[in-house]
């Protein structure tokens, strides 16, 4: 038996002084444990697995050998590769005190901007795992790798392959906290000595599609059907194909497409109230058509039963999912000569009863711009001046995360429209003076929607997501934006209030479910 007087605890007859490539001692005898005489881990006080990551004392971060990470139950518990690197143990309950307290002066660290850097350095900056990390020498294991997590009452899982994260593509096994790693297109990574996932080309097509579909039903089989899995950061040929086929099937939802779509979706009902109207009314151009664009036009549609602004004509080159939202147009190179262009434009009659459409000669002076397109200072001076030409209040939305790859900067907006935008980005942007008065520029944060709206579901006990659920969603965080916020321009709630927000969209979220009938 094990005992406990102050030394290591040892294992009655077995020899506790080899090792393992130089690792950790052979305490419990795990390492030559026989069909005939095994040890199970949890009938002794063993340091293995999740708890041995957290010793101190014996913990070697990646420096664990292959052996050595099926001996202690490491599968899945650190990224795959092996190399020598110091970790060190964070206090965590300080960490998120510090950050409830002071939430909005530090989501910019935590969050975009901060975090598009830390993923890109994540392998030189590794100090020890804080998630799973399932890659291809795990298929056929998955379940085991779930297993080996200690925590069983688990209700979300944030999964992502990280080929496509925020604006800077793909950053391989890089993210947390569960990662499927397939490889990487990365050329940078798969030449740095550091990188701590798989070193060689992204698998695709059916080894991907095996791979995941074993992830999602061991997910199911260990956590149960209320399980909520959050898709973050897949490529748009993926991102699409997986909420489409597991909707049906687990309680998934993707925050690129309807995380996204539900906190714009909730900014644009908010600034109705600064240039009145109605959604139907207004005119939405987007730069970018990717989850993020096509996903705010779906939401968008199903509040108003109209479509964005797709080139029809390039039908036949679109992806699936943008074909939906795809207007009668000769293409057009220029963002600028897209505002300011006459178009031969499906135009929806809506009815109480049906929904026709007929072709009008109209010029489409978009009150609207929406940038999804990760592309920096798309959106120009003579783009915005544009705008601001046509548009008492020209509604700006530049969406692309990190702070680099915004359309523009609010600066920029509040500037070429002389103070007359009503602005919103993706990342944060400092106040800005102008004419005498400052404006306080609102963050389209998808933070505002998916705490709430998970907490939602898991209150709810629904096991599937409803599109009228992010309706919901977005309706509730727009009744939470006061006059005095618009007073100073903003379309968005204080971040600093998100605790109230996030449980105020949850009720809401979850009183949809019940009225639906969910699940």
């Amino acid at each position: 038996m094990a005992t406990s007087n102050g030394s290591s605890s040892t294992v009655s007859g077995i020899d506790d002084s080899s090792t393992i490539g130089g690792g950790v001692r052979d305490v419990y005898g795990e390492d030559r444990a026989t069909e005939d005489q095994f040890v199970t881990p949890w009938s002794v006080s063993v340091a293995s697995g999740y708890t041995l990551l957290r010793d101190p004392h014996f913990n070697k971060g990646l420096a664990f050998t292959e052996t050595e990470r099926d001996a202690h139950y490491l599968r899945g518990l650190l990224p795959p590769t092996v190399i020598s690197q110091e970790t060190q143990e964070r206090n965590e309950r300080l960490f998120y005190k510090l950050l409830i307290d002071h939430v909005e002066e530090l989501l910019p660290v935590v969050y975009t901007p901060t975090v598009g850097e830390a993923c890109q350095k994540y392998g030189s900056i590794f100090m020890h795992p804080q998630g799973l990390f399932i890659s291809l020498k795990e298929k056929g294991k998955i379940l085991q790798v779930l297993r080996n997590w200690p925590e069983k009452n688990i209700q979300v899982i944030v999964v992502t392959d990280g080929e496509r994260i925020l604006g800077l593509g793909d950053l391989g096994c890089q993210c947390l906290p569960i990662t499927i790693d397939v490889g990487t297109n990365n050329e940078k990574l798969l030449n740095d000595e550091l990188y701590i996932g798989l070193k060689h080309k992204r698998v695709t097509g059916k080894e991907y599609a095996e791979l995941v579909d074993e992830f999602m039903i061991a997910c199911k089989q260990n956590y149960g059907e209320k399980l909520l899995i959050q898709f973050e950061d897949f490529a748009n040929h993926n991102a699409f194909d997986l909420l489409e086929k597991y909707r049906t099937t687990h309680l998934v939802f993707n925050d690129d497409i309807q995380g996204t779509a539900s906190v714009v979706l909730a900014g644009l009902v908010s600034a109705l109230k600064l240039v009145g109207g109605s959604l139907d009314q207004h005119r939405f151009l987007f730069l970018g058509a990717g989850e993020a664009g096509t996903g705010i036009a779906e939401l968008i549609a199903l509040e108003i039963s109209r479509q964005g602004l797709i080139v029809s004509s390039r039908k036949e080159s679109l992806q699936h999912f943008k074909k939906p939202w795809a207007h009668d147009h000769e293409p057009v190179t220029e963002l600028v000569d897209a505002v300011n262009v006459r178009s031969l434009a499906p135009i929806l009659s809506l009815t109480h009863h049906s929904c026709t459409s007929h072709l009008e000669q109209k010029q489409i002076k978009p009150t609207v711009l929406i940038g999804t397109s990760g592309q920096g200072r798309t959106f120009t001076q003579e783009v915005i001046k544009a705008m601001a030409s046509i548009n008492e209040k020209p509604i700006i939305l530049s969406l692309s995360n990190p702070t680099s790859q915004s359309e523009c900067t609010a600066e920029e907006a509040y500037t070429w429209t002389e103070g007359r935008a009503i602005f919103a980005s993706g990342s944060p942007f400092a106040p800005v003076e102008y004419d005498g008065k400052v404006f306080v520029p609102g963050q389209s944060n998808n933070a505002y929607i998916f705490p709430g709206f998970g907490l939602g579901l898991i209150m709810s006990g629904t096991i599937r997501v409803h599109d009228d659920l992010l309706l919901a969603a977005s309706e509730a965080l727009a009744s939470q934006v006061t006059q005095e916020d618009y007073d100073r321009g903003l379309i968005y709630p204080p971040f600093t209030s998100i605790r109230k927000i996030s449980a105020h969209i949850a009720a809401k979220v979850a009183n949809k479910a019940y009225e639906l009938g969910e699940p």
